[in-house]
């Protein structure tokens, strides 16, 4: 399995709450031409990287372990892969928002105040970011996020346990299962988290073995990744996103929110070219909107935007010593939940 050589150096940010722990030197090279070809490789030829950072002893299921590549699609300034304790994933927004504030504040990328533009490289597309930046901090990012589209809505199945549940797919940089909480008498709350989880991932698990969405313009793209549970009420839009191997998102989900947002527009429900705003269930926000409409390999599609804030709150040192016989690292079930424990 590939792993470090000798340390890896990580920036640790939390965006609303949600922490992306970025991985700014000591990785070893991951062979493809594309951010998608290394997303793909990592995903089904070797997994001890992701595996070193975010299993026991040296991480947990609470944290993004973001691998930082240098750039390879023209116009971009730094590539970006996501790992999580499931698999790697091919977009999200809060952590760019993590790898944008650490870029800037350690000086990888020059920061220009009052505002920094750059493109970040991802295997769901280019997001180009404007970054407002004020005495040498990052204080919040705006991210155009990938095109985004429905691919199904009017789902209904049944789920053990849970009942019969109605559903969409859609695409907001990784694939989707939107799920209105109030009709599964779920009420998105800290105190509700474990309810959420335990009834979100047996809908999700039902869902991936139901469907098998493939991105039609990028192949090694493809499986719904997360559900997230979605309620509204006198205007307040609350996103809770349920993610393997069982929690709750802190923060209100960038790419979550893009696919929710695809799925307001093609309902009619989008306030057109007004901004919302999604809360967490922490009660963080992301500010959101839409930039633009066109289609994605015929289907209706929009270009979001997301716009959240990071913070810098650790710098960590991962050493490697080759006597460790956990180096590919450990998950059980009590806190890597069923199915992760190996």
């Amino acid at each position: 399995m590939t792993r470090p050589e000798e340390a890896l150096h990580l920036v640790a940010v939390h965006a609303e709450g949600e922490i992306g722990k970025v991985i700014v030197a000591g990785a070893p090279t991951i062979p493809g031409r594309s951010v998608l070809d290394k997303l793909v490789h990592l995903n089904t030829v070797d997994d001890g990287l992701r595996r070193f950072c975010i299993l026991e002893p040296r991480g947990g299921p609470q944290a993004s372990a973001i691998l930082l590549l240098d750039p390879i699609e023209p116009g971009t300034d730094a590539g970006f892969i996501v790992m999580q304790p499931d698999t790697c994933h091919a977009m999200s927004g809060s952590n760019a928002i993590c790898v944008t504030t650490a870029l800037l504040e350690t000086g990888r990328v020059a920061m220009r105040e009052p505002e920094t533009r750059l493109v970040l490289d991802t295997a769901a597309g280019p997001v180009p970011v404007l970054a407002t930046c004020r005495a040498g901090k990052c204080e919040r990012v705006q991210l155009d996020m990938p095109w985004s589209f429905v691919v199904e809505d009017g789902l209904s199945f049944e789920v053990e346990g849970q009942g019969r549940v109605e559903a969409a797919i859609a695409f907001g940089g990784v694939f989707y299962l939107l799920v209105e909480a109030a009709p599964l008498g779920l009420d998105i709350a800290p105190g509700s988290a474990r309810r959420l989880v335990e009834a979100g991932m047996a809908i999700l698990e039902e869902a991936q073995r139901r469907w098998q969405p493939t991105h039609p313009e990028r192949p090694g793209i493809e499986g719904i990744a997360y559900l997230m549970f979605m309620a509204e009420s006198v205007g307040r839009r609350t996103n809770a996103t349920i993610m393997p191997p069982g929690r709750v998102d802190r923060s209100p989900c960038g790419t979550g929110s893009s696919a929710r947002l695809a799925l307001l527009h093609a309902r009619g429900r989008a306030n057109g070219a007004r901004a919302t705003t999604f809360h967490s269930i922490i009660g963080s926000q992301f500010e959101a909107g839409i930039s633009a409409t066109g289609e994605v390999a015929g289907r209706p599609a929009i270009r979001p935007w997301i716009s959240g804030r990071g913070w810098i709150y650790a710098e960590e040192k991962l050493l490697v010593d080759r006597r460790d016989p956990f180096l590919a690292g450990h998950a059980l079930a009590d806190v890597y939940g069923p199915g992760l424990d190996r």
